[in-house]
């Protein structure tokens, strides 16, 4: 397995709700230690780490949900409108529908589709192509 040079490693409240939201996304396990209560997940060429919340973890601060307050994680995906299907067929809540934005890059404009949804934890994911 080839691993990213960054992978975002999330603090969870529920590692079994968790892996199960992003298990109905098609993200896949690549390992996992049950006794830790952690997991590697991956999806398309996106990797992640969760870890259940503990006392001896290496958060500084109070956790309380929405975790990742400030921060969205784009996700580049093959297909958006097969993926965006997965979550209406899992009624996953939306936090913003699909639609087509634009953004300027530098001179050039940039037009891609693009919807983002919340985690079980809070966090918010921005699904595009």
């Amino acid at each position: 397995m080839n691993f990213n040079k960054m992978i975002p490693e999330l603090s969870v409240f529920d590692i079994e709700a968790t892996v199960d939201f992003y298990l109905k996304l098609g993200f896949v396990v690549e390992y996992e230690r049950q006794e830790e209560k952690f997991v590697f997940m991956s999806f398309q060429d996106s990797q992640f780490m969760f870890e259940q919340l503990h006392d001896d973890g290496w958060n500084i601060g109070e956790l309380k949900y929405p975790l990742g307050q400030g921060i969205n994680f784009s996700i580049v995906v093959d297909n958006i409108e097969c993926l965006y299907g997965k979550v209406m067929e899992n009624q996953i809540p939306l936090f913003k529908e699909l639609n087509t934005v634009v953004y300027l890059v530098g001179s050039i404009e940039d037009e891609q589709r693009e919807f983002l949804l919340q985690d079980p934890n809070g966090y918010l994911l921005r699904f595009t192509n």
